[in-house]
């Protein structure tokens, strides 16, 4: 067996969006609550949407929503492996939280046996620390044109004895064959760590279920752990995914003093939106979330240019999808723009790729809102932010995951000050912003602060206290409707 101290378990998935980073989180706040130290872990994460850890280096959102969960600091021993898409071939590899490379889908494959040798250093460093580790596996084991050289799914379950729990989601259809089909493909080696299985997402009365539940029991030989019911409240969770934001939108109630309208244009590579997720809490705010080939809405108040992995591609994109003319005009009709992060570049007078650090070398115009110009370069801006509003003693919180450096005459109206320097830009007339600081809005006096600039009146949410009792009404959830004791046994405990 090899080294560990610590229990453990696995969570796996019969496949994709089963509900795996939330079961996980629910997890580690119940164990948590027993008095136990939980630590999250996922092996290998591929997700645009990332998050500073405490000790530097980026993990995805999820792992530090999970880590929080935990009553944990996010370290990037969490998730040591994320893959960040560039392009429909190609990823960005963050290793131990730092940047690796960057290589295609096939060159990757070949790579992975390189990296398990780190990712088992993570993951015994996290053993070393508490008394549990809960890990989350990625995609489906019963993809098994991926098995050879895995440090995802079952290759890394086996490489540390880890037991298996696999997770059906019955809300997507056919849940029975999904599992017994998921056993069906699996290697005899690969199917002795799988030591029981949830229903998740189920809807209605579980006493109708237990014939399936016996079906599946007897297909796979796994012990039935328990059928969760669907968790609305999973929506008021910080989103892993950018279509998990239609979900959680609130629209306007019926007489409501004042409604905000924010587009939000969906790049291709967008990144780091969890920017979205407190002003998704609100209820008085509509967050318009604009496809490809849709029109950003000329009633809108603001529009929010999210981060971007590949700023130049997405600019051209937005071109291509006519979004800088709605742009413009939404300007000249007196509107808002906030740009954050690869947003806050577009903004500007150009974007200079001097080493071809996202593709070709070349310079690009930028939208021409903001007086700046960005220049791409190897160096990455990895920090926690604590700032104020320019000119004001308004507190933000926040982070930067970023490549380049902006600077021109628009820097000289900066628009927050950390430690006393400027950071971002706003233009001569107020109506244009940016900045590299995400995660501004979970700042609950500046959120407040800035929707009464549009007249809208907030009920004062405390977005990160709203987070702590989802998170906590989660692990009861789960205590209420899975033998969560059997799965103590199982981990080792």
């Amino acid at each position: 067996m090899s080294r560990k101290t610590a229990a453990c378990l696995m969570i796996q998935g019969a496949g994709s969006n089963v509900g795996k980073s939330v079961l996980v989180a629910g997890l580690c706040r119940y164990f948590a609550n027993q008095g136990l130290s939980v630590a999250p872990f996922k092996p290998q994460n591929m997700s645009n949407n990332a998050a500073v850890a405490d000790d530097g280096g980026e993990i995805g959102r999820a792992q530090a929503l999970q880590a929080r969960a935990a009553r944990l600091p996010a370290s990037v021993h969490m998730n040591p492996v994320l893959l960040k898409p560039e392009s429909e071939t190609g990823s960005q590899i963050i290793l131990q939280g730092k940047r690796y490379g960057s290589m295609r889908a096939r060159e990757y494959g070949s790579h992975k046996a390189a990296l398990m040798p780190h990712v088992l250093d993570s993951f015994h460093q996290l053993c070393d620390r508490v008394d549990l580790v809960i890990i989350e596996g990625a995609g489906s084991p019963a993809e098994i044109n991926l098995r050879a050289g895995d440090i995802a799914n079952m290759g890394f379950a086996s490489a540390v004895n880890a037991p298996v729990i696999m997770v059906g989601d019955i809300d997507r259809g056919g849940v029975i064959a999904s599992l017994a089909g998921t056993d069906l493909v699996l290697s005899p080696e690969d199917k002795k760590m799988i030591k029981g299985f949830i229903i998740n997402k189920f809807r209605g009365d579980t006493n109708l279920f237990s014939e399936g539940m016996t079906a599946i029991e007897s297909f796979t030989g796994w012990a039935g752990i328990g059928i969760l019911p669907f968790f609305d409240q999973a929506r008021l969770l910080p989103a892993e995914d950018i279509l998990d934001i239609d979900s959680k939108i609130a629209k306007t109630s019926p007489g409501a003093d004042r409604h905000l309208k924010i587009a939000v244009p969906m790049l291709r590579r967008i990144a780091n939106f969890d920017d979205l997720d407190p002003l998704a809490a609100e209820p008085d705010i509509d967050i318009l979330l604009i496809k490809p080939g849709d029109v950003i809405p000329a009633d809108c108040d603001l529009i929010l240019l999210p981060g971007s992995k590949a700023t130049i591609a997405d600019l051209r994109f937005l071109r291509d999808q006519g979004w800088d003319i709605d742009i413009q005009a939404h300007y000249r009709r007196g509107g808002h723009v906030l740009g954050l992060c690869g947003g806050y570049q577009m903004l500007g007078n150009s974007i200079s790729d001097p080493h071809g650090i996202e593709g070709a070398a070349e310079t690009i115009d930028g939208l021409g809102l903001l007086d700046i110009e960005t220049s791409l370069d190897h160096s990455k801006t990895l920090r926690q932010t604590k700032a104020v509003v320019m000119g004001s003693d308004i507190p933000v919180t926040g982070y930067e995951i970023h490549m380049g450096v902006s600077t021109g005459a628009g820097r000289d109206r900066p628009f927050l000050s950390i430690d006393g320097v400027g950071e971002g830009a706003i233009s001569a007339d107020g109506r244009v912003i940016g900045s590299y600081c995400h995660g501004l809005f979970s700042s609950n006096e500046f959120r407040s602060a800035f929707l009464a600039g549009f007249g809208v009146a907030t009920d004062a949410l405390d977005y990160d206290g709203q987070v702590d009792a989802v998170l906590d009404r989660l692990a009861d959830h789960m205590a209420t409707h899975l033998d969560l004791d059997a799965l103590g046994e199982i981990a080792g405990i």
